[in-house]
């Protein structure tokens, strides 16, 4: 990547990296097209290749800034003194939040990195993926589980409400019906309802 692609405007390399997010998260690394890329940011394919040489060099970026991007705003949402498990739960959510108000497609972006199977995208994702895992693992580390209730059914729990809250917000993507904030109180609703059921 040029590094001069910081020297744009932020509205300019926000619309970049949206329109990339957006196209890579709907269609995997193998399908996603630069020229789709270039359509959705209303920029030249030669003004694309100017900062980012590839396709793979987008990716590589885009995997990169989003989990430099989302650690930043887990590290500021998330309180390292809770440890009750669904608090924790509720501040990943609003870390998630400003991520979506500036990055609506970057959370199903993550996502997607991680069912890709194309090894050169699965090389560029790695380090990224790997932050992002140790900075979720530390999160999560500090979590009181004792409370929750010991039986086969708290894990499934878990799991269920994990699928919700990346299945909704994905959903609402997909069908044009995304909303931040709505988003975030469903969210918000579906954990209040697991934490009844633990």
């Amino acid at each position: 990547m040029n590094a001069k692609f910081f020297d744009l405007k932020k509205e300019k390399q926000d619309r970049m990296i949206n329109a990339a997010l957006k196209i890579f998260a709907l269609n995997g690394y193998t399908h996603a097209s630069t020229d789709d890329i270039v359509k959705e940011a209303h920029i030249s394919k030669g003004l694309l290749f100017h900062y980012f040489e590839s396709k793979i060099g987008v990716y590589s970026f885009l995997c990169d800034y989003s989990a430099k991007y989302y650690a930043l705003e887990l590290s500021s949402a998330v309180d390292p003194s809770e440890t009750e498990y669904f608090a924790i739960v509720k501040q990943i959510e609003a870390a998630k939040l400003q991520t979506l108000k500036a990055y609506p497609y970057m959370l199903f972006f993550i996502n997607s990195c991680l069912k890709e199977t194309v090894p050169e995208a699965l090389l560029e994702n790695e380090s990224p993926k790997l932050q992002l895992e140790n900075a979720l693992g530390t999160i999560y580390a500090r979590a009181d589980y004792a409370p929750l209730k010991a039986n086969s059914f708290t894990d499934r729990y878990l799991k269920m409400l994990e699928y919700t809250l990346n299945g909704q917000m994905e959903d609402r993507l997909r069908d044009g019906s995304f909303n931040a904030e709505a988003v975030y109180a469903e969210g918000i609703a579906y954990i209040d309802v697991v934490s009844k059921l633990i």
